[in-house]
């Protein structure tokens, strides 16, 4: 007897799911990553804030656009901190300041201008 071909039939194409675990990304992360980059933290100290590592906040600084604008905006922020830092200290800069002293046991307090002469060292950088 002659054998019967099986006709095969179309299988349905099942859903691909993304490789790998879903993101820890979270959108709070935005405005969490624009505070601690005014402050001066690194890629490397937000991962370990966030329990992620550099390489995933990279990742996610090419996913999502906002978080990626976030840090930039915070790190410009931060750096122009340096900037007028350096710009004061380069011409000289003056501010308010206590003088604290203890003579034979009497303890004083005098609000004074403290000066600080321009360093032209500060200027290499």
């Amino acid at each position: 007897m002659a054998k019967k071909k099986k006709t095969a039939k179309p299988r349905k194409k099942a859903k691909r799911k993304t490789p790998g675990q879903p993101t820890k990304y979270k959108p709070e992360y935005e405005n969490q990553a624009l505070i601690l980059a005014e402050k001066g933290f690194t890629d490397k100290d937000i991962a370990k804030l966030f329990k992620v590592t550099e390489q995933t906040i990279n990742n996610w600084k090419k996913q999502f656009p906002q978080f990626f604008e976030s840090l930039k905006a915070g790190k410009a922020i931060a750096d122009q901190r340096v900037v007028q830092s350096l710009y004061q200290r380069a011409l000289g800069y003056s501010h308010p300041d206590i003088h604290i002293s203890n003579h034979q046991g009497v303890v004083t307090k005098i609000n004074i201008i403290k000066h600080y002469a321009p360093d032209p060292t500060s200027m290499i950088f």
